[in-house]
């Protein structure tokens, strides 16, 4: 006797469901909130970068020449103008500006922020004094520092 056994296959449904998909998204939600302000903060601390290796490489230039010339103006006067031989490009981020004392025996470096580093800046003077300087319009909190704060916290 042929008996034609007929066994019912069911499919299981693909795709899916809305439940799982509301999951991944909220998911991903929760992990954009967390990312997103973490990368921002590493943007900007790689913008700072710039702007104090450039003020580091300026005041070693300027160093090599107050060794040559035994005065940081541009030629010992009453000049304000720093030695033409050194300068700092703008940056995309940073403009550079130095000014000497009237003696000639005193400089200061500063690097002030354009564009998104809007309010933040840097100096750096013969005797290494580094300070900081965060306006109210900044990214981060609103800060002045006797050092060259590198990151959100204030902290040096």
């Amino acid at each position: 006797m042929n008996q034609r056994h007929h066994k019912t296959f069911r499919t299981s449904p693909r795709g899916f469901t809305l439940i799982e998909l509301m999951i991944v998204v909220a998911i991903i939600g929760v992990l954009a909130a967390i990312a997103l302000p973490n990368y921002n903060n590493y943007i900007t601390r790689s913008k700072i970068t710039e702007a104090v290796s450039s003020l580091s490489d300026a005041r070693v230039r300027m160093e090599q020449y107050f060794q040559d010339n035994r005065f940081y103006n541009t030629d010992g006067s009453a000049s304000a103008t720093c030695a033409a031989s050194v300068t700092v490009a703008a940056t995309n981020n940073f403009t550079f500006a130095c000014v000497a004392s009237s003696s000639g025996q005193a400089y200061t470096w500063t690097a002030t922020g354009i564009s998104s580093m809007t309010d933040f800046t840097y100096t750096i003077n013969q005797a290494n004094t580094r300070t900081t300087t965060i306006g109210v319009n900044a990214v981060w909190p609103a800060a002045a520092a006797n050092c060259w704060i590198t990151n959100d916290s204030g902290n040096c």
